[in-house]
This record gives structure tokens, C-alpha cells and sequence, in this order.
């Protein structure tokens, strides 16, 4: 019996063992070791280039600078809500109130958060709409702090009110007696017993801070941190991994520390043996401040997110405000949107259920086994370290470490990457309710004839079912909101709902955002209503007899049959399944109107059905052909034709074509071009008027301190439309020239400097700035629906930057298919596409003068990754 019971959970130490041994510390040694690679030798050259750059320092004075002073004002607001709930007499519909909207950011992306700041305070936001002015800068600091406070307020409200409930009140009611004053008696009853817990909100939320994505991608404006830092070094414009491994493993540092500071602050915390129902004194005063500023923190954050609600519901924000439904059916109508929101169901149903069975092992191993207490101590080790690595640092070791082998762009490694990032809290949870039960169980078990596993099955289990239900839907809201881990490791076929918004955001579709945020938030509010529910009917068969409680446990286990039955079918059927395995997978980095001519020119020539079509940002879709060559899941790469020279000669990985095409300019044999991009001076007429500024005739006049925080403009750093403007000022003024030209053009911009070649255009759309430069069909399409949107070619001439077709050489059926779909785009599209692009760019082709630029020009040097590394650093050189 011994030996059967020890065999047992032998087998599950070790399963739980190795799925952290194989998903966590080989993934980390990995990008360790990739900080050290080097082609010269010297193994410490790229932490050398990380660390003697001053915009990197910069960022990580700016991450502890907003970090701590968000971690500093949540744990203060969140104290201030639980004191609430737990010291005062307001009413009890108030209390419920606060404690259920003061978790509601839980149910949201972080990506969203920023949005909804941008549409609610910024320049045509719902609440400076309302007031006739804006209250504070959103981009760079303020945004930053607003954003982080929101997001890390119900981590801490939670810590803070779960432990104020074991605070025993009959102290308080000692201490007056023995005259404390009020003041003495709230340090002496309340802060000291919550010493620990305040401090480990503080580090928590610090850590939350400092490590996310999400936010600094939307308002971060110029103000860096380090999460931003790490992002351009990964998929960037010119990726670097080995320094993006530098900067990954300097976020770890953090981990680091807070993993020893939570260990010391574990003697601080008070235990108390026995709690006392005391009623709260009567103090009207007290009650009003409180509630009155309770209520006015579950305000704001109500006002923030109003806006996912408003939106998506409005014809064009803010110019037409008419209610319309057209947003909402376009994302339902749109099966790839709609294919992406079914692939997040799926992953976070799997992802609870296979997670909460590793909580619940790692649990019974720690809290009731007889395992030895090493081996117990390296289950609480491994859920400590899951609470502290940061998504970005998992996510970005998982793409290292798996590019080509079986999991890669699979379901399953997003599933084991959420399961091993979110491991921590389940953990906990199952652990702490294993240990109220009563220990002597299995002894009793074992007497009468029954082994550990029978045991753990007949008693345990029913009993731990409300926690487990508990831990089911903490994997799941959290699985269907992560984006800093996945962005980096989704597909075509396993593309999640919250990359998606990270993708759409590059082509400033906000509605579609919004509209896939509400599907987000909705699906959350139901899980967590379902759940609950079962919670709640599985406490209540704790008090049942014996028939009821079998009754309700065999009604359980059906329940997660049939979960586990519909989530493995979809998983089969949806995107990402089998259905969809034999279909060629196009990865793109053009925008919508060029994806749509694409597409139609596709689906006319025989091909619909056959293909899945994915979008990327020009750098995020750069850093994966470089990172990752053959091995990616791509079998038709539309790009920037320079970054598939880069990867052609890193990687060897496109095939030659198989067709012929005559272009105007030389062109290599392994791609042809099907687009020509080039940039234009943006404005918004009404803006420009309502501010009475000139309309710029260069790029020259956009240095002018008129039009001081009225640009915006992009950053070469991560986005190669930057590189339009740059080369028409290294033109027509020579560097130095450039360079003062440059400087003036980013004292103006200020904040306004966007990652995104979109980025400008959604800013002079929104009416967030004045001036821009973008992308000039974008601007031709905004003023063509008549939206107020105007454009001006710049003297210094309308430089261009082609994208090209390229056929992944994979040597399959998909590579022949692929082959004949690139020479259907380029042959059959083009007519499509010059509509949109009207530059000719082979044999033959004319283009009517009224839709060509007025000053197109071409750079006299060949467009490389090195000339692009050399203006960068120029570009660098410009900044303050």
C-alpha cells in the first residue's frame, strides 16, 4: 500500500517536475545563453551595447519612477476601498457595488486600457468633450500612471480586502478601552497587522508596472521604459535578439528582488487564531469620506472604460455621432475576427482545465502528501518564480527556444505558456484550501482498505470542488486577456483575440478594438457569473448527505467531460485545426486596402478557401522572418522588399520564382514588388483652422515652433515609414542639415512619436494633433470619405519604399501552391492595387498623373538594413 501511495504521487511530483523544468528553466536558460552569443567572442559585447546606450538607463529610471508611484497610489486606493468594505456603515448595495467594479479592469486586456484613456481624455476624448478641455498630457508619464493604477488595483483591493478579512476587531475595541486615540488605536489594530500585506501589494503592483506591455504600447508616448525598450530590440525595425535577451534578463532582476522581499515580509504578516464578530463604531463622518471616496474611485475607472461601450456605437468618432451597428456587425461578419475570438474561448477553456489539474497536483503534493520536505520546498519554489517572471521574458524564451520544432504556432504552447505564467495564484488557492481540510483522511482511508488516490478522489476532491471551480475561472478570464506573452507566439491558424488587438492597433481600426474588448468583457462577466454559480453549489454539497453529494459530484464530472468534449472538438475545427492545416498561410505587412485587393484578386482566380491571410506590424513581421527563417509558419510573405533581402541573406529562406515579371528596376530573383509606398504631410482642416495655423508646404516648415505639440510623426526605431521622411530631409539638406531639421521636427512632436506607420494618421484623424506624416494613400482614402483629413506633398520630394512577394522555399505541396498564388498577385493584382498605390513599377504599366504624387523622387543609395541602421543612429542623435 506504501509503495502504491508513494508511486503515485511520485508520478505526479514528477509530471508537474518536468512541465516546469521543460516550459520555464530550459526557456530562461535559453535567452540567458542568447545574451551571450557572439560572433567576435567577447561574450559580454551585447550587454555592453545595451547597457552603454543612455536612452536604455533612461528607460529603467522611467519604469522604477511610474512603477513605484503607481504601486505606491493602488495600494493606498485599494487599502482605502477595503477599509471601506470591512470599517465602515455604508449601505450594503454600496459595498457589493465597490467590491464587484473594483475587479472589473481583471476582465479587460491592458492594451485596451490605453485606448480607452485615449478615448476618454484625450483632445477629442468623451470627458474632455464634456469639461471643454483636457485635464492632464495622457501620452508619456500621466497616461502611464493612470493606466498602471487601473490595471494593478484589483490585484492589490484583492490582497488587501482578503486579509483584512482575518484582521480579528476585538482588538480595536482594547484599545479604547485602554484610551488609545483613534489614530493610535487605526496603527496599532489595522496598519500594523497589515504591515506585510501593504508591502506586498506595493512590490506586487511595482512588479505589475514595471513589466507590462500593454499600456506603454498605446500612451507610452516617447516616455520609455523598459517593457518598450524590450519590444524594439525584439521586433523592432532591425531586430537584435541577443540584446533583446539582455534587457529580458534585466527585467528579471526585479523578480529577483521581490521574490527575496516577499520571503522577509512573510514574518510580518499577523496571524490571528480566532476572529471575533465586532460591529463597527458609529461615525458618520468616517462612513462619508469614505464612501463618498470609494465611490469616486469606482468612478473614474467606470468613466474610463465607458468608452468600449460608446464607440464601437457611434457612425465616426468624434466628427459623426450618429448610433449605428455597423462595427459590430462588421466583426461578426468578418469570419478571421470572429475565428480569432473562438480561438481565445478554446485556449482559455484548455488552458483552465489542464491548469487547474497542475494547481491541483503541485497542491496535494505540498499540502497533502508525505513527500519529503525538499521536494515540497521545490514545488513552492516553482510557484514563487512563476508569480515574478514577466509575460514579455516567457513569451519571447518560448519563441527562441521552439522556433522549429513541433509546437511551434501551435494552440498547445500558448495553452502551456498560460498555464506556467499564471501557475502562482492557482497554486496558492489549492493549496490553501487542501490544507483546511481535515488531515486525517487518508489515514482513516487507508485503514479501511482504500489507497491515496481512491482517497483523493472520493473525498478530497468533492470537497476541494469549489476551489477548483475557483482556479477554473482564474485560468480562464486570465488566458482570454493576456497579451504580453502571446503576442510573440500566436499564428495565422492559433491567432489570439487580445494579438489581435496588438495587430489592429498598428492600423488604427479602434472599433474593430473595441468591438473585440466588449466580446472580451462580456465573455469574462458570464464565465465568472457561471462559475460562481457552480462555486457556490459546490460549497453547498459540503452540508448535503452523502446521496446528494455523490449526486452533485457525478454531475460535476460530467460538466468537465462535456467542457473538455466541446473545447477538443473546436480545438479540431476552428482555426488551427486539422481543416485548415493544408491551407497556404500568408503573412503580410501591408495594410487594409492593400490586404483587400490582395484577397479579391485571390478568391477570383480559384483560390478562395485555400489560404489564411495574417497581418503584422512591418517590424513585428520582421523580427519573426529573422528569428526564425524557414521554420516559420508562412508559406507566402508579402514585405517590405529591403527586411526580405535581410532575411534572404541571414537565412537563406525564400525560394527563386518560378515566373517571370518584368520590373522597371532591377529586382532579385527571389521577390517581385506589388506595392509602392510613399509619404505625405497630413492635417486635420478642422483642427488647423480652429487653431489658426499655416499649412505647411515642407518638412522643413514642420520644424517651426509654431507648430509645437501639434505633430506626430513616426519612430525609425519601429517603423520604416519614418524612413520616408528622413530620406527626403538626408536628400535634399545633407545630413547636418537632416539632422537640425529632425531635431526641430521632434521638439515639436514632443510625445506625439508613434511606433506605428498608422499611428500619425490616427492621431490627426482623432484630432489628438494638428499635423502629420503618414502614409500617402492612407490620407488619400480619409479625405475620399470625407472625414477631415487634407494632405500636402513636400518639396523635399514623396520618397517610396516597396513591398514585395516572396515565396517561403519549403519544398511542399503548400510551396507550389504558394508559388502560383504570388504570381496570381503579381500579375492579376496589380491593376487593384495601383488604384490604391499609383506608382508603376513593371514593363508597360502607366498610371493616370492625377493620382501620382507631385514629387516623387528616389534615394540615391540602395535601400539596406545598413543604410536604415545609419539613419537611425542619425535619428537618435536628434533626440532630447
Amino acid at each position: 500500500m506504501k509503495q502504491k501511495k508513494n508511486l503515485e504521487v511520485k508520478v505526479i511530483f514528477t509530471a508537474v517536475l518536468v512541465l516546469f523544468i521543460w516550459f520555464l528553466a530550459v526557456p530562461i536558460v535559453t535567452l540567458l545563453l542568447k545574451s551571450f552569443q557572439s560572433d567576435t567572442g567577447n561574450i559580454l559585447v551585447h550587454y555592453a551595447q545595451v547597457f552603454s546606450g543612455s536612452g536604455f538607463w533612461n528607460a529603467v529610471g522611467n519604469s522604477f519612477k511610474v512603477a513605484g508611484s503607481s504601486a505606491a497610489i493602488t495600494t493606498f486606493l485599494a487599502f482605502l476601498l477595503a477599509y471601506t468594505l470591512h470599517y465602515t456603515n455604508i449601505p450594503g448595495f454600496f459595498k457589493k457595488m465597490i467590491q464587484v467594479l473594483a475587479v472589473l479592469p481583471m476582465l479587460l486586456p491592458t492594451i485596451t486600457y490605453g485606448f480607452a484613456i485615449i478615448y476618454s481624455f484625450g483632445r477629442q476624448g468623451l470627458i474632455t468633450r464634456i469639461l471643454g478641455t483636457q485635464i492632464f498630457d495622457i501620452y508619456g508619464f500621466g497616461g502611464l500612471l493612470l493606466g498602471y493604477v487601473i490595471y494593478t488595483l484589483p490585484v492589490s483591493f484583492l490582497l488587501i480586502h482578503n486579509t483584512m478579512g482575518y484582521i480579528d476587531k476585538k482588538f480595536m475595541v482594547v484599545s479604547r478601552v485602554m484610551g488609545d486615540k483613534g489614530l493610535q488605536t487605526f496603527a496599532i489594530t489595522i496598519l500594523r497587522p497589515l504591515t506585510g500585506t501593504l508591502a506586498a501589494s506595493f512590490i506586487q503592483c511595482f512588479f505589475l508596472a514595471f513589466t507590462d506591455f500593454g499600456i506603454p504600447a498605446s500612451v507610452g508616448g516617447q516616455y520609455d521604459v523598459v517593457a518598450s525598450v524590450l519590444y524594439d530590440e525584439m521586433l523592432g525595425s532591425l531586430p537584435n535578439f541577443n540584446n533583446g535577451a539582455v534587457v529580458a534578463l534585466v527585467m528579471l532582476v526585479p523578480s529577483i528582488v521581490s521574490i527575496a522581499l516577499l520571503h522577509i515580509l512573510e514574518k510580518y504578516n499577523v496571524r490571528y487564531s480566532k476572529i471575533t464578530p465586532v460591529e463597527n463604531q458609529k461615525n458618520h463622518i468616517r462612513d462619508g469620506i469614505c464612501g463618498v471616496s470609494s465611490v469616486c474611485i469606482i468612478f473614474v475607472i467606470l468613466i474610463v472604460f465607458s468608452v468600449i461601450f460608446l464607440v464601437p456605437f457611434v457612425s465616426e468618432w468624434p466628427y459623426e455621432m450618429t448610433f449605428t451597428l455597423k462595427h459590430v456587425k462588421n466583426v461578426f461578419g468578418d469570419s478571421t475576427l470572429f475565428g480569432v475570438f473562438r480561438n481565445s474561448v478554446i485556449v482559455a477553456a484548455l488552458t483552465a482545465m489542464i491548469g487547474s489539474a497542475a494547481a491541483y497536483g503541485a497542491a496535494l503534493i505540498t499540502a497533502r502528501s508525505r513527500m519529503p520536505k525538499k521536494y515540497k520546498q521545490m514545488i513552492e519554489s516553482i510557484a514563487l518564480v512563476t508569480n515574478t517572471i514577466p509575460g514579455m521574458v516567457i513569451g519571447i524564451a518560448f519563441m527562441l527556444m521552439f522556433s522549429g520544432s513541433p509546437l511551434q504556432n501551435t494552440f498547445a504552447l500558448i495553452i502551456i505558456c498560460n498555464i506556467v505564467h499564471y501557475f502562482s495564484t492557482p497554486y496558492l488557492m489549492m493549496k490553501n484550501s487542501l490544507e483546511k481540510m481535515n488531515s486525517s483522511w487518508e489515514t482513516t482511508a487507508m485503514l479501511m482498505g482504500d489507497n491515496w488516490m481512491k482517497t483523493i478522489l472520493r473525498v478530497v476532491t468533492p470537497n476541494a470542488l469549489p476551489t477548483l471551480i475557483e482556479v477554473f475561472s482564474y485560468y480562464f478570464v486570465n488566458a482570454m486577456v493576456t497579451v504580453s506573452a502571446v503576442i510573440f507566439i500566436s499564428g495565422a491558424r492559433t491567432m489570439v483575440i487580445t494579438a489581435k488587438i496588438k495587430e489592429l492597433q498598428h492600423f488604427a481600426e479602434f472599433n474593430e478594438i473595441f468591438v473585440l474588448s466588449l466580446c472580451i468583457l462580456v465573455t469574462n462577466i458570464v464565465a465568472k457569473l457561471l462559475f460562481r454559480m457552480l462555486a457556490e453549489r459546490g460549497r453547498k454539497a459540503g452540508t448535503s448527505t452523502g446521496k446528494e453529494k455523490k449526486k452533485r459530484t457525478k454531475a460535476a464530472g460530467i460538466a468537465a467531460v462535456c467542457i473538455l468534449a466541446a473545447a477538443v472538438i473546436g480545438f479540431a475545427v476552428f482555426p488551427g485545426g486539422s481543416q485548415s492545416s493544408q491551407k497556404v498561410v500568408i503573412y503580410s505587412n501591408a495594410d487594409d486596402e492593400a490586404v483587400e485587393a490582395m484577397k479579391e484578386t485571390l478568391d477570383q482566380n480559384g483560390y478562395q478557401d485555400q489560404y489564411i491571410f495574417q497581418t503584422f506590424g512591418t517590424s513585428e513581421l520582421g523580427g519573426k522572418l529573422l528569428a526564425e527563417g524557414k521554420n516559420i509558419e508562412a508559406d507566402l510573405v508579402t514585405m517590405s522588399s529591403f527586411y526580405l533581402e535581410s532575411a534572404q541573406q541571414q537565412n537563406q529562406m525564400f525560394a527563386d520564382l518560378t515566373f517571370e515579371a518584368e520590373t522597371l528596376s532591377e529586382a532579385p530573383d527571389f521577390y517581385r514588388p506589388v506595392t509602392s509606398q510613399e509619404g505625405v504631410i497630413i492635417f486635420n482642416t478642422k483642427v488647423m483652422e480652429e487653431k489658426n495655423l499655416p499649412v505647411p508646404e515642407s518638412l522643413k516648415d514642420l520644424a517651426d515652433p509654431v507648430y509645437a505639440g501639434e505633430i506626430s510623426v513616426t519612430d525609425i526605431k519601429s517603423s520604416s515609414t519614418a524612413w520616408l521622411m528622413i530620406q527626403a530631409l538626408v536628400s535634399e539638406y545633407g545630413e547636418d542639415g537632416a539632422k537640425e531639421v529632425l531635431a526641430g521636427i521632434y521638439k515639436n512632436a514632443g510625445p506625439h512619436m508613434e511606433d506605428s506607420g498608422s499611428g500619425p494618421l490616427k492621431k490627426v484623424r482623432s484630432g489628438e494633433v494638428a499635423i502629420g506624416f503618414g502614409l500617402r494613400h492612407q490620407a488619400v482614402a480619409d479625405k475620399k470619405d470625407g472625414l477631415p483629413v487634407d494632405y500636402i506633398d513636400p518639396i523635399e520630394g514623396n520618397f517610396s519604399l516597396t513591398e514585395s512577394v516572396a515565396v517561403v522555399d519549403k519544398g511542399d505541396e503548400r510551396s507550389k501552391k504558394a508559388m502560383e498564388m504570388a504570381e496570381c498577385i503579381v500579375k492579376k493584382g496589380r491593376e487593384k492595387l495601383k488604384e490604391i498605390y499609383p506608382n508603376p513599377l513593371y514593363q508597360g504599366e502607366t498610371v493616370d498623373k492625377i493620382f501620382q504624387s507631385a514629387y516623387p523622387k528616389t534615394f540615391q543609395e540602395p535601400l539596406t538594413a545598413e543604410l536604415l541602421k545609419k539613419h537611425q543612429q542619425l535619428s537618435e542623435n536628434c533626440k532630447q
